[in-house]
């Protein structure tokens, strides 16, 4: 069983983070969405990868190598423009061969991996398996529609008007039945080809499509709010230890990870948090649910549930929270500026100025 790792979209809801930063590459406890993604393909014993890059393909090759590093071998297929997930699977079909897949979407977050979906696959072997969540908004997603015996009948993109509340996880598997739906069908109206439109033909033509209804924590890291939520679930799980420095004047409290040559002076750290290495935080306060990336500086600040990436600096900043800062970024104090007030007023006036 070979996997298929979507990883070039532009990630617009992120801008302007990825103007400059492939999305899947965001950090998210200081270890890049698509690292997961990978990590998750690994430990369910799939060794062959095909990534899927587009525009910021060096940027996911640098990172990402040939693999090894997870324990699996990255093969590049590179995607002119995201002309949709079905076109994915057509241009990778060389890679693919006749073999069974799983198709993961890089920016895809799910708690507990994906092992057992994929022992479950192999064993049974439906045409597709497809994962689905229950969500409150189900317009902005693909949305799946259930029969009485709880077997797929019907899926729609992005619908106006859903048939169900469940719409589906950016996790896919298939067997080669899927390189004939692929082909069969026509771009949608956004230009691109669907991967619903795919399942849809293999249902309409009797092939066993099979679902699972995930109760587990899933996201798609698409925008700034998806971002700090998965951030903040993966700190809930993170085992305290410090591999730097923390002077006597300083308090830790709770599970805070301090990766090794970072140091802590004068502050203050309530986990989960993690401080990257050689990070300096010196007179500052590090609240709950905090990223801070490898060689920044805090001094004098307040931050809390935010992310912050690598060699960005905040310098004399009161509270700053829910927010994401990018690499090599300087926040600092707005310089003050002499307060004055501009009256017009009638005759008999009654004005108060607070000071």
């Amino acid at each position: 069983m070979k996997a298929l790792v979507l990883s070039g979209g532009a990630g617009t809801r992120l801008r302007p983070l990825t103007h400059t930063s492939a999305k899947q590459l965001v950090p998210v406890a200081n270890k890049p969405v698509l690292f997961y993604g990978l990590e998750a393909i690994a430990d369910a014993g799939i060794t062959e990868v095909g990534v899927v890059v587009g525009d910021t393909a060096d940027e996911i090759r640098q990172a990402v190598g040939d693999g090894s590093k997870f324990g699996l071998r990255v093969t590049y297929i590179p995607q002119e423009a995201p002309l949709g997930l079905a076109h994915a699977v057509v241009i990778a079909r060389e890679f693919l061969g006749d073999d069974d897949f799983v198709m993961y979407l890089g920016d895809n977050f799910i708690v507990g991996g994906i092992r057992e979906l994929v022992d479950s696959f192999r064993a049974e072997r439906p045409a597709a398996q497809i994962l689905l969540t229950q969500v409150s908004d189900p317009r902005a997603f693909g949305v799946a529609e259930l029969g009485a015996d709880g077997r797929v009948v019907g899926l729609e993109e992005k619908p106006e008007v859903p048939k169900s509340d469940l719409a589906l996880v950016g996790v896919y598997l298939f067997t080669g039945a899927v390189h004939e739906a692929v082909r069969a069908i026509k771009p949608s109206w956004r230009g691109e080809l669907e991967i619903t439109h795919a399942l849809q033909w293999l249902i309409d033509r009797q092939h066993d499509v099979r679902s699972t209804t995930i109760s587990g924590y899933w996201k798609d890291t698409g925008n700034v709010t998806d971002m700090l939520e998965v951030n903040r679930c993966v700190l809930e799980l993170a085992e305290p230890r410090n591999l730097g420095e923390v002077d006597a004047e300083s308090e830790i409290i709770g599970r805070v990870v301090i990766e090794e040559g970072a140091s802590v002076t004068a502050s203050r750290i309530v986990g989960p948090a993690v401080i990257g290495a050689g990070t300096r935080v010196s007179g500052s306060y590090i609240g709950p649910f905090t990223s801070i990336s490898r060689d920044c500086r805090i001094t004098d600040s307040e931050i809390e549930f935010s992310i912050v990436l690598d060699g960005s600096s905040l310098t004399g900043t009161s509270r700053v929270e829910a927010s994401i800062i990018g690499r090599n970024v300087e926040v600092t104090p707005a310089p003050r500026v002499p307060a004055a007030h501009r009256l017009v007023l009638g005759d008999h006036s009654k004005v108060q100025i607070s000071s």
